[in-house]
């Protein structure tokens, strides 16, 4: 972005107003160069067209994951089910193997696919543009997978399920 931007004056307000928007709730994966999984959870998911089929979704330029997936050739967009909740924070908090314990089974470009969640997208890592404090990653979907289960929602600084 060329624009500068004054600092916002109220920055904790504006997350919690924002808050309001309830997400699903995501993981999404790659595979660094050394050949090691990455992952993170993310609310900033969307679909962006059909023909052809495009995703978005954000990443913060403080993430230590950034530059594994600005330079993977693909991702994986794991949608969290009702049920998994420990996964959304586990890849959400600083740990050494996010994956331990987990039986990943492997998507387009060697991504790791999570067991469990209600849907799955493999992407070709096509586009990023800047967005502020974020990237924002733009996919080609190559493949994904459905199953019936309900899905993980975040909404008000809290996790909700859908009744």
């Amino acid at each position: 972005m060329n624009q500068q931007y004054p600092p916002f004056p109220d920055s904790r307000s504006l997350r919690d107003a924002l808050g309001e928007f309830a997400t699903g709730v995501a993981v999404v994966t790659a595979r660094a160069a050394d050949g090691q999984p990455v992952g993170v959870t993310i609310n900033s998911f969307a679909s962006v067209s059909l023909e052809p089929p495009l995703v978005l979704w954000s990443l913060s330029l403080q993430s230590p994951s950034l530059p594994v997936f600005e330079a993977c050739s693909h991702y994986a967009v794991n949608i969290l089910a009702a049920d998994q909740v420990e996964l959304s924070q586990r890849f959400s908090q600083s740990q050494n193997d996010r994956f331990a314990g987990i039986d990943t089974t492997g998507g387009a470009g060697g991504t790791p696919l999570l067991p469990g969640c209600c849907a799955w997208f493999e992407c070709r890592n096509e586009v990023r543009y800047p967005g502020g404090d974020h990237i924002i990653l733009l996919g080609y979907v190559e493949d994904f997978q459905r199953a019936e289960k309900p899905p993980l929602i975040f909404h008000g600084g809290q996790y909700r399920k859908l009744d």
